[in-house]
């Protein structure tokens, strides 16, 4: 399957890199570049983007607003959105988060890893940047505590629960499968089941609500996320 990618970032060079990276890929087929958000949301919709990659500091409409448009609560057709950042856009990038995105990444990510990225994103996994994961997500938790969120977790089987937990150390189905030893499918499955229960659109959502509630914390071993 051939993914559709929207580029959405003010910056004509940077755009232009990014479809120069992304044209090589015989599975990815950049459809529009957009200067801001507003043209994006109009453009996503009318190229039928699969995946968006949004900036989030643009003219118009910034990149948060026009992600809340595209995947937000509520939003009937929602496009997968994979925001580009850097360190100095951390309060940018939990608003994108909470606003729907799927995953994020850091501008200076090598090509190899964006086009994972996308892919990874484009298949309904969702992606946290491995690299700043640890440092956005504590700092998201320590400087928003909800810990009244905790009874969302309790329509969780013990599996589930314990399924998220690996979720929020980063792990992957396969990692998870092998590491509770079971099928991958049976983890598709139970990765399934408790997205629908919390009512989260992606990985990347449960990975906050983890922090959030304080399923995991900050300052975990290297490789963990707590």
């Amino acid at each position: 399957m051939t993914l559709r990618v929207l580029i959405a970032d003010d910056q004509a060079l940077v755009r232009s890199g990014l479809r120069t990276i992304l044209e090589d890929e015989p599975d990815l087929e950049v459809v529009g570049e957009a200067e801001d958000g507003a043209h994006a949301v109009e453009l996503a919709r009318r190229r039928e983007a699969d995946v968006v990659l949004m900036d989030i500091r643009m003219p118009r409409m910034d990149g948060l607003e026009a992600t809340r448009l595209l995947a937000g609560p509520g939003v009937a057709d929602p496009v997968d959105v994979l925001v580009l950042t850097t360190f100095d856009l951390d309060d940018y990038v939990f608003g994108a988060l909470r606003a729907g995105a799927a995953g994020f990444l850091l501008k200076d990510a090598p090509p190899q890893v964006l086009i994972d990225a996308i892919r990874s994103v484009g298949a309904g996994h969702g992606l946290i940047a491995p690299e700043v994961t640890r440092r956005l997500i504590a700092r998201f938790a320590e400087v928003s505590p909800a810990a009244e969120r905790a009874t969302e977790l309790e329509e969780l089987s013990p599996r589930e629960h314990e399924v998220l937990l690996q979720i929020a150390r980063g792990r992957s189905n396969a990692e998870i499968a092998a590491a509770l030893v079971v099928e991958e499918s049976t983890i598709k499955s139970h990765v399934s089941r408790l997205l629908s229960k919390l009512g989260c659109s992606s990985r990347v959502q449960a990975v906050i609500l983890a922090y959030e509630v304080g399923l995991v914390t900050p300052g975990g071993q290297p490789g963990e996320l707590g």
